[in-house]
């Protein structure tokens, strides 16, 4: 095993947690993208500025990341393919009450019985779905 993915991914996953730590100390909000992203339509007075810069230091940090190496490993499929996933997950997290960041990252931190219960669906579905494309459909796909 290649030490240095390792380490740049304990360090991502370090500074997820302290931003959504922070982001939860400093204002009793959750970073979860899904409702952050809900929240913009129809957008609250006093509420717009910190959604928008979350949101603007998200997309900021994952294009400049892009530019300086690259897509990372296993990233396939067209950006049509990546777009209409993104979609669709938007979709599945809107109808969950909650996406993998605000269950998964904040939900659990805080004992939530039912982030639990979502976190161990997110991940039972998505071993399925790797399964099934792999051993399964891997020739179809």
């Amino acid at each position: 095993m290649q030490l240095l993915p390792l380490l740049a991914s304990l360090a991502g996953g370090l500074l997820i947690g302290a931003a959504s730590l922070g982001l939860l100390a400093l204002s009793g909000r959750v970073a979860g993208i899904s409702g952050i992203v809900g929240g913009l339509l129809p957008p609250q007075r006093g509420d717009l500025d910190w959604r928008l810069g979350f949101l603007a230091g998200l997309l900021g940090g994952g294009l400049l990341l892009q530019a300086l190496v690259g897509l990372p490993d296993g990233v396939s499929g067209s950006r049509a393919v990546l777009i209409v996933g993104g979609l669709l997950v938007g979709f599945g997290t809107r109808l969950g009450n909650g996406c993998t960041s605000g269950h998964g990252v904040c939900g659990i931190g805080r004992a939530s019985p039912r982030s639990f219960a979502a976190v161990l669906t997110f991940m039972s579905f998505g071993f399925l779905t790797v399964f099934l494309t792999r051993h399964m459909f891997g020739g179809l796909l």
